[in-house]
């Protein structure tokens, strides 16, 4: 590789590198408060929250790789133009066709990165954690029942289990608190488990014990003691499971063959990534050109306002498909296909004189 092309492509791979670790933390945030508000409902076991989140940013990143690859390149090539560097290498007889090489060695990987998040890895990745939550939500350990251990429910009043058989879904000696306004309800237990009806409510069935309430604070003897073979203790609800058949989960391969307007949208939606982030990376180098010493702030937001343009241009093609309002045959190629041909033809003309006008 020639030395230009090995310091242009150091400076491109390490502004992208850069942007993109900028992005993921911002993104993380965002992703991290989803997560943590199905905690706190109950809905998600707390042990899966670092494994939802390493899944979620799967899902994520055919959104956030063309983002992170275009503000890259811009703040690359604008602060090439910016110092005279690249003036200088202007005078060297390097064009922008000359500057494909270097752009294409970073461009090119990171479009087959998109490529196989979007078609691969984002729909295993969706998979993977509803494989994950419907498991965790079958046992009593990962829902964050644990033994000789007390525990708060979501609810309100504290759990605590002496043992847990293997599969998590049978228990030994229970004991349980609960409060409401101003009585307490303790109930205990020889045994228990954990079924299920319909599918998002869970129940605790409580075996052969007994149940105490009584006033809170202790005063007066309005108490009622009882005793039980069985009693059913609600657990918070869980996540909505999704269709086996839903197109979100599906592999890519399997929504060749399907159909359904929702399927097709899925596909559609899965192919476009790649296509926009190779016609996003092209558009660097035009819209970078400025002269030395001028900022060029302002052309990076109309780059961001872009690319945000055509991901709510890509998300609402994708509406129209699954409603029937757009046939799929039109797919999402009326998007991806004019703007990877635009930027094409505007790359080929970036730095080309306009012939002089003649004269009379």
């Amino acid at each position: 590789m020639p030395k230009l092309d090995r310091y242009l492509l150091g400076d491109f791979v390490q502004s992208f590198f850069a942007t993109l670790i900028v992005l993921l933390v911002v993104s993380a945030g965002g992703v991290l408060v989803a997560i943590l508000g199905n905690i706190a409902d109950g809905r998600l076991p707390a042990r899966l929250l670092f494994s939802q989140l390493g899944l979620q940013f799967l899902v994520y990143l055919p959104l956030i790789l063309p983002l992170s690859l275009m503000l890259g390149l811009l703040l690359a090539l604008g602060r090439l133009y910016r110092d005279s560097e690249m003036a200088v290498i202007t005078s060297l007889g390097v064009g922008p066709r000359r500057l494909l090489r270097p752009i294409l060695l970073l461009v090119l990987p990171v479009v087959a990165v998109v490529a196989l998040c979007s078609l691969w890895l984002g729909p295993w990745a969706s998979r993977t954690a509803e494989t994950m939550i419907e498991d965790a939500n079958r046992s009593v350990v990962l829902a964050g029942l644990e033994a000789g251990t007390f525990t708060p429910l979501s609810g309100g009043g504290i759990v605590y289990l002496s043992t847990v058989s293997p599969d998590g879904t049978g228990l030994g000696k229970v004991f349980m608190q609960r409060q409401k306004d101003d009585r307490i309800d303790v109930v205990s237990a020889q045994r228990g488990s954990m079924f299920f009806e319909g599918k998002t409510d869970r129940y605790l069935r409580l075996e052969d014990g007994w149940r105490v309430e009584g006033p809170a604070a202790g005063d007066g003897l309005d108490y009622r003691i009882m005793r039980y073979e069985s009693n059913e203790v609600a657990l918070p609800d869980r996540s909505q499971p999704r269709d086996e058949n839903d197109p979100e989960t599906m592999p890519t391969t399997a929504l060749f063959g399907d159909e359904r307007a929702q399927a097709q949208a899925e596909l559609q939606r899965r192919i476009t990534p790649p296509l926009l982030a190779l016609a996003f990376a092209l558009l660097t180098l035009p819209l970078s050109r400025s002269s030395p010493r001028k900022q060029s702030y302002g052309r990076i937001m109309l780059a961001f306002l872009a690319y945000v343009v055509g991901n709510n241009l890509m998300v609402l093609g994708t509406q129209w498909i699954s409603t029937g309002k757009l046939s799929p045959a039109w797919g999402l190629w009326w998007l991806s296909l004019p703007l990877l041909a635009f930027s094409i033809w505007l790359y080929l003309r970036d730095g080309r004189l306009s012939r002089p006008r003649r004269t009379a």
